[in-house]
């Protein structure tokens, strides 16, 4: 995003959007958000399962929140973005700190997006791999 009143509007929008919400909930924070690309972070702790590492679940959370930013601001203005499909391969735990996730949009039509997720740990170690597909319809 190169206007730094649209980047303000969509961050706006986006924390408002995700108030007394699992995003809320999960600490998950947006870093960066375009239709062809999403990243945000997510705490470690409090997204644990119960020995003491990452939960799988809360990698997919994290995936699909940053996919589905992704294709809502594809779908434009008066469309919404709903995920379909999403799967996941978690290649190694994480047990502290925050972890990273960027979406890269794989392909966006007008009526399905599908995203790529990527998830590394602070030492910059893949710890998920995700796809999301999104539907996306008119309000």
């Amino acid at each position: 995003m190169t206007d730094p009143d649209e980047a303000a509007r969509i961050e706006e929008l986006l924390a408002a959007s995700h108030q007394n919400t699992l995003v809320e909930r999960m600490g998950i924070l947006i870093t960066e958000a375009t239709p062809e690309r999403v990243t945000g972070t997510m705490p470690v702790e409090g997204n644990t399962q119960p020995y003491g590492l990452l939960h799988g679940g809360a990698s997919c959370v994290l995936a699909e929140t940053l996919g589905s930013v992704g294709a809502a601001l594809h779908a434009g203005s008066g469309r919404i973005a709903m995920g379909i499909e999403i799967n996941a391969t978690h290649h190694r735990s994480a047990t502290s700190g925050l972890v990273t996730g960027v979406a890269t949009r794989l392909h966006g039509g007008r009526t399905l997006a599908t995203y790529d997720i990527e998830i590394v740990d602070e030492r910059d170690r893949r710890v998920c791999s995700a796809r999301l597909t999104c539907m996306l319809r008119d309000v």
